[in-house]
């Protein structure tokens, strides 16, 4: 089945691209409507049309399928719903050529997914100008884009925490013994002598069996 765009994807498509219900015309004199919607075989848009909220955004779901089609096809590493829904963004306001040529989708491709939110950043301009909603609209989405995971570089490997050498079950353990001996040494029979020597020499033996494997799973 197609991956489709979550939730927190959609609302944060939804805050950049901006809610017109009343048909416009954009900078190119193109006339537009909702979420950036022009005519296409869904909706004609046409001077004086207007639509509701849940119009707008069912028209947005079905333009942004070109844009969620295009990621699943270029994009040859795992995403998480946020990643993918982050790139879907992305496209959706680049274009799908503009992606397919782009430096991100190379370095994302070999891994490096650390690489995304800096590569994002550089997509600012338009004919040459640093735009600020662009700069803001590209912060949002390396933000989404690292929200709930962390993700290491191809470079990197991940490995699980080691055990400290000393922790609180090890320390329980010694003052257990060290409260035994304490008993033992307080009396004055011979036989609380030695079975404090034994109980010393069990408790060494076991000390550095415990602590020899602690350090090499270190």
């Amino acid at each position: 089945m197609a991956r489709r765009v979550n939730a927190e994807g959609l609302r944060l498509i939804k805050q950049w691209e901006g809610l017109r219900l009343r048909a416009y015309r954009d900078s190119g004199g193109i006339w537009t409507i909702g979420y950036g919607h022009t005519s296409d075989e869904k909706l004609t848009v046409r001077e004086g049309l207007t639509i509701t909220e849940a119009m707008a955004e069912e028209m947005l779901v079905h333009d942004l399928r070109e844009a969620e089609a295009a990621v699943e096809r270029l994009v040859k590493v795992p995403l998480t719903d946020n990643q993918f829904a982050v790139l879907v963004s992305f496209v959706f306001n680049i274009g799908v050529g503009a992606f397919e040529k782009s430096t991100l989708l190379r370095k994302l491709n070999a891994g490096q997914h650390d690489a995304v939110p800096g590569e994002l950043a550089r997509w600012v301009h338009v004919k040459g100008q640093r735009v600020q909603g662009l700069v803001n609209r590209r912060a949002a989405e390396a933000g989404l884009w690292a929200k709930g995971s962390f993700v290491c570089s191809n470079t990197v490997e991940p490995q699980p925490d080691k055990p400290p050498v000393v922790d609180k079950e090890t320390v329980s353990w010694g003052a257990g013994i060290l409260s035994t001996l304490g008993a033992l040494f307080a009396g004055s029979g011979p036989v609380q002598w030695a079975l404090a020597v034994v109980i010393v020499a069990s408790f060494g033996v076991g000390l550095w069996f415990f602590i020899r494997k602690r350090v090499r799973a270190a």
